[in-house]
C-alpha cells in the first residue's frame, strides 16, 4: 500500500459508516471488496441498519460485524432513536477503532457522526473542494455513479480500487429454496418475467395501472409474470395481481431474499422501479428494464446499459426527495406503456446466458 496517511500504519480495526438500505449497500460492495483485499487481516465492521443484517451475513468475506446505528434526525432511512445515540458513541469509543470510513454520502451530516466515534483517525467525503485533505478527505464527486464514487474514495486513500462489478453471492440453501419454490408453483424461471412495482418512496413508483398493462401484454405473449416486493408492499402487489390472469404468481413478502435472488438469477427479465432489486439484478446479470421516476439516474442507474435499459424523463425537480410528488408525478407519467414494452421486447430479443 502506498499513499493515504490514514493507512499508515495499516489499520487493524476499521468501522465503515453506511447506514443505508439494500440498494445503497450493494453499490458499496466493490469498495468493501477493495478494502478487504488491501487489509486482509483487519477486523472490518459495518455501522448500519438492522435491515442490512442479511446482506452483511452474505458478505461475511468482506465484513466481520454489523454494528447497529440508532439513527439520526438528518437521515430518513429509519426512525431516529436519539436517546440511544450517547450510548452508541460510548460503545464505539470503547472499541478503539483505528479508522472510521465515512461512506454515507457527502459528509454534510454524516461527518459529525463519523468524528464522534473517536477512532484513531477517520476518513471519507467532504461536501466542498476547499475541505479536501490529501489521502484522507475527498471532495464529494457529484458527477460519478454511486458505485464509482466509493471506489474513488478507496483510490484516494491509496488503495487499489479494483473492479466496479456488483455481487450478490448465492449459497446452497438459496438455490434449494428457489428450486422448491419453482417446483411448488410450477415455474420455469427461464420463461418468467419478474415485475417489481414498489419502491420505498411513492414518488419513485411508476403507476400501478401501467405496470398492469405491461405485465398483461407480456402474459398474452406467453410469459409467466412473477410479482415481487417487500412485506410493506403487499397491498400494491395485490392490486397488480388482481389485474392479471390467475397464472400470475405473487411472491411479494413471501420469500427470503436469497430464494428470490435464486429465482431471479435464472429469470428472463426484471421490470422494476429504480430501487434495490435493480441492483440485485445487476449483481446477478439478469437483464432488466428500470423505470426511474424522480431518482438521480446518473447516480443510481446500472452501469451495464446493454443488460439494463433505463427509462426516465428529465424534469428540473429531479432528484425528488418528496414521499409523494406534489406536482402530479410528471416524470413517471411521461413514461408510457408502449415505451416499456418496446424496451422489454429489445431485452428479450437479446437472449441471455444463465450462470
Amino acid at each position: 500500500m502506498t499513499g493515504g496517511t490514514v493507512m499508515h500504519p495499516a489499520p487493524r480495526r476499521v468501522a465503515v459508516f453506511r447506514a443505508l438500505n439494500l440498494g445503497d449497500l450493494l453499490c458499496s460492495v466493490p469498495a468493501l471488496r477493495a478494502l478487504r483485499k488491501a487489509l486482509p487481516g483487519a477486523w472490518i465492521a459495518l455501522v448500519g441498519l438492522d435491515s442490512a443484517r442479511p446482506v452483511v451475513e452474505r458478505f461475511h468475506h468482506y465484513l466481520d460485524e454489523l454494528i447497529l446505528f440508532p439513527g439520526h434526525d438528518a437521515f430518513p432511512e429509519q426512525s431516529a432513536r436519539p436517546a440511544e445515540l450517547p450510548g452508541f458513541y460510548r460503545r464505539m469509543r470503547s472499541r478503539r477503532f483505528d479508522l472510521v470510513l465515512q461512506m454515507h454520502g457527502s459528509g454534510a451530516q454524516s461527518n459529525a457522526v463519523a468524528s464522534a466515534m473517536a477512532a484513531r483517525d477517520w476518513a471519507g467525503f467532504v461536501p466542498e473542494p476547499r475541505q479536501q485533505e490529501e489521502g484522507r478527505l475527498l471532495a464529494w464527486p457529484d458527477d460519478q455513479p454511486e458505485v464509482r464514487r466509493y471506489l474513488s474514495l478507496v483510490s484516494f486513500l491509496g488503495l487499489p480500487p479494483g473492479s466496479a462489478d456488483l455481487e450478490f453471492p448465492l449459497n446452497d440453501d438459496d438455490r434449494k429454496q428457489a428450486d422448491a419454490l419453482a417446483a411448488q408453483l410450477d415455474l420455469d424461471p427461464a420463461r418468467c418475467i419478474f415485475v417489481h412495482p414498489g419502491a420505498r418512496l411513492e414518488s419513485r413508483r411508476w403507476p400501478i395501472e401501467r405496470f398492469a398493462a405491461v405485465a398483461g401484454a407480456l402474459e398474452k405473449e406467453g410469459w409467466r409474470i412473477v410479482i415481487t416486493g417487500s412485506s410493506e408492499e403487499e397491498a400494491l402487489a395485490r392490486r397488480l395481481a388482481e389485474q392479471l390472469s390467475p397464472r400470475a404468481v405473487n411472491l411479494c413478502g413471501k420469500t427470503p431474499l436469497g430464494a428470490l435472488a435464486g429465482l431471479l438469477q435464472r429469470g428472463r427479465l426484471l421490470i422494476c422501479n429504480d430501487t434495490g432489486i435493480s441492483h440485485i439484478a445487476a449483481a446477478l446479470a439478469t437483464p432488466s428494464v428500470v423505470i426511474a421516476s424522480g431518482s438521480d439516474v446518473a447516480r443510481w442507474a446500472p452501469l451495464n446499459r446493454h443488460l439494463h435499459a433505463v427509462l426516465h424523463h428529465s424534469v428540473p425537480c429531479r432528484p425528488c426527495a418528496y414521499r409523494q410528488c406534489p406536482i402530479g408525478h410528471v416524470c413517471a407519467k411521461a413514461i408510457g406503456v408502449e415505451q416499456v414494452l418496446a424496451k422489454a421486447a429489445l431485452q428479450l430479443r437479446k437472449g441471455r446466458r444463465h450462470g
